[in-house]
């Protein structure tokens, strides 16, 4: 008992310990600003343009990983093919590459590859344009919604498809109306999260598609902009927006992820 109150009482103390650390870090920038230039900066032309660009490139980020997630997925957890195990390790790579590199990758593929100047010559450029923004965001956070995914298939029993399929569906209308509902917390928890890291994805989308102004400019390039050039409120304007729309989507994810395990 008394060692079990030890490691109760070590462990309790270093989350504690962790909590506190978190906090004063978020408390930081809350206090570093009044709330008067706070609003003023938000309302600036600037901050709104970086608002408005992350919520669109995110929006679209978001919703090609979950259209690719989900058959990707699916083929992942029920199927047994050639080379499972290879792809399982490769679609998980950029959980571990650094945005920086997988920037650098994508900036080589369509900036100097003869793919890329295909796209480009149908009108698809992504180098130094918000569409980079949205590739970027897609690669590093694609792998994330994949694991979630996973996760999800992985917990619902295949049986219900066998079910659907006697009373007559095909393989596709079975998924379509019994796995695919009954996955609606994962995919709604994961699109949360992964819309919230796509807002917040700064090293790839700055390798592909720069540091512009009222170009390609989101909140986390402003954040950089305007703190390389010394205007820390709006600096501290685009963090702040970043904190509350982070703690937000983490509440969300904590609420309806639960049945999510990523690991």
């Amino acid at each position: 008992m008394i060692k079990e109150s030890t490691l109760k009482i070590f462990t309790i103390t270093i989350t504690l310990f962790l909590t506190i650390f978190i906090i004063s870090l978020v408390a930081c920038i809350l206090t570093h600003t009044n709330q008067h230039i706070l609003l003023s900066s938000i309302a600036s032309r600037e901050i709104q343009f970086a608002i408005k660009l992350s919520l669109f490139t995110s929006f679209i980020s978001t919703l090609m990983c979950i259209m690719v997630s989900i058959p990707a997925s699916y083929a992942l957890v029920r199927y047994n093919f050639f080379g499972k195990t290879m792809i399982n390790t490769i679609v998980d790579l950029p959980l571990a590459l650094p945005p920086l590199v997988a920037g650098v990758g994508l900036l080589l593929l369509f900036g100097t590859t003869s793919f890329g100047t295909w796209l480009a010559d149908i009108g698809l450029t992504f180098v130094f344009t918000p569409l980079g923004i949205i590739i970027a965001q897609f690669t590093v956070n694609i792998s994330f919604m994949l694991r979630i995914m996973r996760s999800t298939f992985e917990g619902i029993s295949p049986r219900y498809e066998y079910v659907a399929q006697t009373l007559g569906c095909t393989p596709t209308q079975a998924f379509l109306r019994t796995t695919l509902p009954m996955s609606k917390n994962g995919l709604l928890a994961g699109g949360i999260i992964t819309w919230s890291k796509g807002i917040g994805e700064f090293g790839a989308a700055l390798m592909v598609a720069g540091a512009t102004r009222m170009k390609t400019e989101t909140l986390p390039i402003s954040l950089y902009l305007n703190m390389s050039c010394g205007d820390l409120d709006l600096a501290m304007s685009a963090a702040i927006i970043l904190i509350i729309i982070s703690i937000i989507s983490l509440y969300i994810f904590e609420r309806r992820g639960d049945v999510v395990h990523l690991y």
